[in-house]
């Protein structure tokens, strides 16, 4: 076997045991454990995808297996302890992997990325969005809707907590996905503000209507892919018109996602 792709591996495993470690913890351990697994999986991934390659690793490239990591250990909390972990726990571990070996394909590319490449991304980060968006409902007390819940709304904090965890993942994700079409930092970073408005507005929005278990979680990720191909989609360029368009149509859904909720308070 290559022994980069052991390595990647043997990362994987490590931060697949980390967060079945963190399982049974409660409160603010969790937070804390959360943040370590983050840090561990950061630093490994530089480590692993460095390996035998003449050139640095882009800070870039570790932020998909280290989101998927810290979504994980949210995300594994909504599963019973038992049996169920079983599972789960696999998953995490090819969550991981796939992660770890994308990036390094991308990595090893002389070239521009190829569309196969593009799309593997997008499909990892789609899964990775996914989790952290459940993870979020998860964490947060009251966030994540039950069927026999007839309640539309709950606190503020809570909400401000889920639209800005939501909103963290997304950026993080959306500036991977600006930075393998451009190197551009300002157009990711952007690009990164744009992604993280869209899940925040979804999140209000899905949380509002009190759409039952992860259902919320899965339509912004699909709003996530919906605004993913639109940035992607040929353009002649992209002037300040252009941004200050799409800043505009922003605001105006979230001043509406706001003022549903407050409605609801009423």
């Amino acid at each position: 076997m290559d022994p980069r792709r052991s390595t990647r591996r043997e990362l994987a495993l490590l931060a697949t045991t980390l967060v079945a470690v963190t399982r049974p913890l409660e409160g603010g351990l969790v937070w804390l454990a959360a943040l370590l697994v983050l840090a561990t999986v950061l630093l490994g991934s530089l480590q692993a995808l460095g390996e035998g390659e003449t050139r640095r690793v882009p800070a870039e490239s570790v932020i998909v297996p280290g989101v998927a990591a810290l979504a994980s250990v949210f995300a594994i909390r909504l599963v019973p302890i038992g049996l169920g972990l079983v599972p789960a726990v696999l998953l995490v571990w090819l969550l991981v992997d796939r992660a770890l070996a994308v990036e390094a394909r991308l990595l090893a590319r002389p070239a521009a990325p190829a569309p196969e490449d593009r799309n593997a991304l997008l499909t990892v980060v789609l899964l990775v969005a996914f989790l952290g968006f459940a993870g979020a409902a998860g964490a947060v007390p009251g966030a994540l809707v039950e069927p026999s819940d007839a309640a539309t709304s709950f606190g503020e904090i809570g909400l401000l907590t889920l639209v800005l965890a939501d909103g963290i993942v997304a950026g993080l994700l959306g500036y991977r996905l600006a930075m393998l079409e451009s190197a551009n930092v300002r157009d990711a970073l952007w690009a990164a503000l744009t992604f993280a408005a869209v899940a925040a507005i979804g999140a209000a929005a899905f949380r509002a209507i009190a759409l039952p278990r992860l259902i919320g979680p899965a339509l912004i990720t699909l709003l996530l892919y919906l605004w993913s191909a639109y940035t992607r989609a040929p353009r002649r360029h992209r002037d300040q018109r252009t941004r200050l368009a799409e800043a505009a149509l922003l605001a105006v859904a979230g001043f509406l996602a706001v003022g549903w909720n407050l409605l609801l308070r009423r």
